[in-house]
């Protein structure tokens, strides 16, 4: 009879700690349609991820612009193809991408052969590289995590410094009213 209770309980906290889980927002350019569909499978569960795609630079952009301000991750994941001209375009792309929200994430899936290249052209703003091959998902999946751990980490100092202030703020307040009691009112002390 223990054994059905224990397993509701564990599962209401499961449950709980579902809901508590931020959404992240995986934001493809991908012009091609070159690999926003697999992006799509990988990441099906809808609770968790929120996968856009674009093919337009300009309809990418003015999503980015729209989205900025808002408590999820966002990663972008851009798509490279092999012509230089286009990765002088997602070198440009990146910039404007960080100038938006430095907090951004920028995955880069590209052909294996011209991934040097790529990093020569593109700056160092891209938190991963990754090469367009069989185990790319998986890749891809294990960046996103990364980046979403990353996300939480930071969530989490901000929520502790912000109450370690406010403690220490509180802490300071009653020593100076103890002080000011003390001189105010020497007899109680």
């Amino acid at each position: 009879m223990l054994m059905p209770e224990t397993l509701r309980i564990q599962s209401n906290n499961s449950d709980r700690t579902m809901h508590n889980k931020m959404k992240t927002h995986l934001i493809c350019y991908d012009d091609f349609r070159w690999f926003s569909e697999e992006v799509r499978r990988k990441f099906d569960d809808t609770s968790r991820y929120n996968i856009v795609s674009f093919v337009t630079v300009e309809e990418y952009m003015l999503y980015l612009e729209k989205n900025k301000a808002n408590k999820y991750s966002n990663v972008a994941i851009l798509g490279a193809h092999d012509t230089t001209e286009q990765f002088e375009m997602i070198g440009r792309l990146v910039g404007e991408i960080k100038k938006i929200d430095s907090r951004n994430g920028i995955i880069l899936l590209c052909t294996p052969d011209k991934m040097d290249e790529i990093k020569r052209i593109i700056s160092s703003d891209i938190d991963a590289y990754i090469s367009k091959n069989t185990n790319a998902m998986v890749r891809l999946h294990n960046a996103v995590k990364k980046f979403q751990s990353e996300h939480a980490i930071n969530n989490f100092r901000k929520r502790r410094n912000f109450s370690f202030y406010l403690l220490a703020g509180f802490i300071i307040i009653y020593i100076l009213l103890i002080v000011f009691a003390f001189f105010k009112f020497p007899i109680h002390f």
